[in-house]
């Protein structure tokens, strides 16, 4: 009978090891939200980028997406942006991580805090995977946010309907509407960020028309920008008159840098 209690111990023990917290025995879990560091990066980030833009109606902003999986590839893209003096600040179109998994969200924090301007950065569809949504609000914030760059207002959005099985409305238009009633005054223009745009496969393409009018109620709205297909692209889905940017992921080691001035803006492609 001892013995056979010693058994069931020596089989319970490692059994009951295993159902201890993260923090115990084989380090973490993945899927843990563990996070250290630097958090609510968009909110300071965004606040520091309408500081060096007051008053200002042309500034010069660096458009990335994709650095999943990629880090050597994000390093150098840095690198390359702090070589450059003539960018205020960057925008990541989302894909931080390849699995949402807690680490990946601090290596691809750790490497963009090296810029040596501010960004924001939108949740991408990888992003959301397992505890990916509670990680990303952790360290930059809610899932759909906006910011003032001299005068123009940047939209942010969570467009990865997919991820959330439909049972969340994604994009929240209810956001929408309330940043349309709630304009700032200072600001004459505005832009729309997002992961994925319409009939991208993330996206709600029960919804994509309805999108597409919403944001074009927004004052002087210039053009969307995604990422989520890894390449560069001016689509035109509706109508000639709005377009569509998609740019390109990290391993394509390119991302593109948008003027924007009091006649309009312009865009370049940079390889690196």
């Amino acid at each position: 009978m001892r013995r056979t209690i010693m058994c069931l111990v020596g089989l319970l023990l490692p059994m009951a090891l295993a159902l201890t917290s993260c923090d115990e025995v084989f380090d973490y879990h993945p899927y843990c939200v563990r996070v250290t560091g630097r958090t609510d990066i968009n909110k300071s980030n965004a606040a520091t980028i309408a500081q060096i833009t007051e008053g200002r109606r042309s500034f010069r902003f660096a458009f990335v997406s994709d650095t999943q999986r990629w880090y050597d590839e994000t390093e150098a893209m840095v690198a390359d942006l702090n070589r450059r003096k003539d960018i205020d600040f960057v925008v990541h179109g989302g894909d931080l991580t390849d699995f949402g998994v807690n680490d990946e969200f601090l290596w691809q924090r750790d490497i963009l805090e090296g810029l040596n301007v501010p960004y924001v950065a939108v949740i991408g569809n990888h992003d959301c995977l397992g505890t990916g949504r509670q990680t990303y609000s952790r360290v930059w914030g809610p899932l759909n946010f906006s910011f003032t760059a001299g005068d123009v207002r940047f939209i942010c959005l969570n467009t990865n309907a997919l991820e959330f099985d439909y049972s969340t409305p994604v994009p929240d238009m209810s956001f929408i509407w309330a940043e349309q009633k709630s304009f700032p005054e200072e600001c004459s223009r505005s832009i729309i960020v997002a992961h994925s745009m319409p009939y991208d496969d993330p996206f709600n393409d029960n919804m994509a028309e309805y999108y597409d009018y919403w944001i074009r109620q927004f004052p002087g709205v210039m053009f969307h920008l995604s990422g989520h297909v890894h390449s560069i692209e001016v689509r035109h889905p509706f109508s000639e008159d709005f377009t569509y940017f998609t740019t390109t992921c990290a391993e394509d080691r390119e991302y593109m840098i948008f003027t924007i001035n009091e006649e309009g803006y312009s865009y370049e492609t940079v390889s690196y």
